[in-house]
C-alpha cells in the first residue's frame, strides 16, 4: 500500500497552525535505490487546495512488521545541513496520506537550554527515526499514527557536512473499531473542544440578537401603525394639512438609482452568490464534506459557482430591464466581470507569489487552463442564456406610486444619517451574530481544523440573514421618515457592510490568534480575505436591498398616493 508524502511550512502557536505547502523532495531527503518517485494524479479540488503528492520511501506493507530498518544513509553537505536547519527553524512539518488517512509530523526541534534571545545558544536537530502505529480490522486499515524518536536525531547547529542513518519502524495492532467509523477519530479532534459551551455561545448569541431586533421591530411596527392611522383618516383632513414624512415623498421613492447598470449587475452577482452558498450548505448538511475528503469543497465552489452563473445573468438582465435599461449586453459583461474579475486579478498576484516561493498553493498551468475553458465553455453561455432569458421575461417596473417628473429636493440631514454612520450601525448587529463562530471559521480555513459542525454554521447563516434583513428595512424606514429618497444603493451599502466588520476580524485575527509571518502567508491572507469579504457584500448587500424593497412596496401600497 503506498504512501504519499508532502511537506508544509508550519508557525506554531498556542492558538493556530498556518501553514505554506511545499513538495516533499524540495528538502535533501534521502531517496533509496529501490524507491521509484511517482506523483500521484490528483483531482481539480485537491489541486485547487495545494495537494501535490508523491510517493513516500517508507515501505509499509500489510502486516508486515519492521524493527530499525533502515531507509538510507546519506552524508548531508554544508548547505543541505543549511538548508535544513533553517526548515527546523520555521517548523517544516510534513504530511503522509497511508490509506487515505492522514498523518503529520515535525521534522526537526529547536533547544534553548540557556533560555536567552541569542541565536548562538539555539541547538537545530533533525529527527531520523519516525515510529509507526498502525490499526487494523481483519483486512482493512482502521488507524495510523507516526511518532518522531527525540533521542534519534542529527544535530545540524554548525556548518558542517554530517552522517546520518535514517530509519523507521512499523507496528500493527488489531482493533475493534469498523472501517465505516474509522473517520470519526478527525471529527471528533475537529470540533471545538468544549462543544456544551459552543451550543451555549451560539444560543446566547441568538437570544441576544433576537432581543434587540425584536425590539427595533416593535417601535417600527407601532411607528407603523400610527403612520398608517394619520395617512388613512379622513381624507379631507388629511388634504387640509401639508404631508410630512414618507408619503410626503410617495413621488419620488420608486425613482431608478444612479448607475442602474452596475446596480442591477451587483445585484445579479450576489443573487447567484446566495444560490451558492445555499447548495454548498446543503452539500454539507447531508456529509459531503466530511473530514479528509480532499479538496471535495473547492471542487463544489468551482463548478457550483460555474453552473449558477445563469442566476446571475438572469437576475441581472430582468432586474436592468425592469429599470429601463437599453444595453443589456453591456449590463451583461458588467455582471460577468463584477466579480469575477477582482477574483481573477487577486488570483494572478497570489499566484506570483506563489510561484515566486515554489510553492504547490501555485496552481499548474494545465489546472489554470481548466479553469479558463469551465469559464469559456460553462460559465459563459450559461450567463449569455440567463441574460437572454431574462430579457424576454422582462415585465415593466411595478410601483405602488407614480414617480413625479422632477426629484424633490432632499432636505439637510444630521451627520448621524449619513451613509458611513448608517453603514456602522446596519453592520454591527448581524456581525455580532455571527463573531463567535468566525474563530473556528477562520481556524479551518487559515489553520489545520478541521470544521465539521454544518448545522451549527447554518443556524449561524441563517441568523445572519434575518437580522441583515431587519436592520436593512429598519435603516430604510428612518431614511425615508427624514424624506431622504436615495434609498436604493444606501439600503445595498447597508445591508453589505457587514463585510467591512469581518475584514475588520481579519486585523484583529492577524495580531492576536496567528503567529503569520513572511510574505507568501500575508499576502495569501488578506489577499484572499478581500475576494470573500467582497463576496459577502454582494451577497448581504442584496439581501438587504430585497428585504428593503418588499418593506417599501408594503407600507406604500397600504396608504393612498396621489
Amino acid at each position: 500500500m503506498p504512501l504519499i508524502i508532502a511537506i508544509k511550512e508550519g508557525i506554531l502557536s498556542l492558538f493556530m497552525l498556518i501553514s505554506e505547502s511545499y513538495r516533499y523532495y524540495d528538502l535533501p531527503f534521502c531517496i533509496p535505490d529501490k524507491v521509484k518517485l511517482e506523483e500521484k494524479k490528483e483531482a481539480l479540488g485537491e489541486v485547487l487546495n495545494g495537494d501535490r503528492l508523491v510517493s513516500g520511501p517508507y515501505a509499509l506493507d500489510f502486516l508486515v512488521e519492521k524493527d530499525m530498518e533502515i531507509l538510507c544513509r546519506k552524508k548531508l553537505t554544508k548547505e543541505e545541513v543549511a538548508q535544513f536547519r533553517r526548515a527546523v527553524d520555521k517548523d517544516y512539518y510534513f504530511e503522509m496520506y497511508y490509506d487515505e488517512l492522514p498523518i503529520w509530523g515535525l521534522i526537526g526541534r529547536v533547544e534553548n537550554r540557556e533560555e536567552t534571545d541569542d541565536p548562538k545558544d539555539y541547538k537545530y536537530y533533525l529527527y531520523k527515526h519516525i515510529h509507526f502505529d498502525i490499526l487494523y480490522n481483519k483486512d482493512r486499515v482502521i488507524e495510523i499514527t507516526a511518532r518522531t524518536d527525540p533521542h534519534s536525531v542529527l544535530d545540524l547547529t554548525e556548518d558542517k557536512e554530517v552522517d546520518g542513518e535514517f530509519t523507521y519502524t512499523a507496528k500493527w495492532k488489531q482493533t475493534d473499531i469498523l472501517f465505516e467509523n474509522r473517520m470519526d477519530k478527525f471529527s471528533q479532534t475537529s470540533l471545538p473542544h468544549h462543544l456544551e459551551i459552543h451550543w451555549f455561545s451560539i444560543i446566547n448569541s441568538c437570544v441576544i440578537v433576537l432581543l434587540l431586533t425584536g425590539f427595533l421591530a416593535t417601535i417600527l411596527m407601532r411607528v407603523l401603525k400610527n403612520d398608517f392611522i394619520k395617512y388613512a383618516h379622513d381624507e379631507e383632513a388629511v388634504n387640509d394639512h401639508e404631508e410630512t414624512g414618507w408619503k410626503y415623498i410617495h413621488g419620488d421613492v420608486f425613482r431608478f438609482p444612479k448607475h442602474k447598470s452596475l446596480f442591477a449587475a451587483a445585484l445579479g452577482c450576489g443573487t447567484q452568490l446566495f444560490t451558492l452558498t445555499v447548495f454548498v450548505f446543503l452539500l454539507a448538511l447531508v456529509g459531503v464534506f466530511y473530514p479528509y475528503n480532499r479538496g471535495a469543497l473547492f471542487t463544489a465552489l468551482l463548478v457550483i459557482y460555474a453552473l449558477t452563473s445563469g442566476v446571475a445573468g438572469y437576475t441581472a438582465t430582468f432586474f436592468y430591464c425592469q429599470l429601463e435599461g437599453t444595453n443589456w449586453v453591456r449590463n451583461l459583461v458588467l455582471t460577468g466581470s463584477l466579480f469575477c474579475g477582482p477574483l481573477a486579478l487577486m488570483f494572478c498576484f497570489l499566484n506570483s507569489v506563489a510561484v515566486s516561493y515554489s510553492s504547490t498553493a501555485a496552481l499548474p498551468f494545465g489546472t489554470i487552463m481548466v479553469i479558463v475553458l469551465m469559464w469559456t465553455f460553462m460559465t459563459s453561455p450559461l450567463l449569455v442564456l440567463g441574460g437572454i432569458a431574462g430579457k424576454n421575461s422582462r415585465t415593466s417596473f411595478q410601483a405602488p406610486c407614480r414617480t413625479t417628473k422632477y426629484p424633490r429636493e432632499i432636505p439637510l440631514l444630521a451627520w448621524y444619517r449619513g451613509t458611513v454612520p448608517q453603514m456602522a450601525m446596519a453592520g454591527f448587529l448581524p456581525f455580532s451574530a455571527i463573531y463567535i463562530e468566525l474563530y473556528y471559521i477562520f481556524e479551518s480555513v487559515w489553520g489545520q481544523k478541521i470544521y465539521t459542525i454544518y448545522s451549527i454554521l447554518f443556524i449561524v447563516f441563517i441568523l445572519l440573514l434575518i437580522v441583515t434583513s431587519f436592520i436593512t428595512v429598519a435603516l430604510t424606514y428612518f431614511q425615508l421618515a427624514a424624506e431622504d429618497h436615495k434609498w436604493w444603493w444606501r439600503s445595498f451599502i447597508c445591508g453589505g457592510s457587514t463585510s467591512i466588520f469581518i475584514y475588520s476580524y481579519c486585523l484583529y485575527y492577524y495580531y492576536t490568534r496567528s503567529d503569520m509571518s513572511g510574505f507568501m502567508q500575508i499576502s495569501f491572507f488578506f489577499g484572499y480575505m478581500a475576494c470573500i469579504c467582497y463576496g459577502f457584500f454582494l451577497m448581504l448587500g442584496t439581501v438587504g436591498f430585497r428585504s428593503s424593497m418588499l418593506f417599501v412596496r408594503h407600507i406604500y401600497r397600504s396608504i393612498k398616493c396621489e
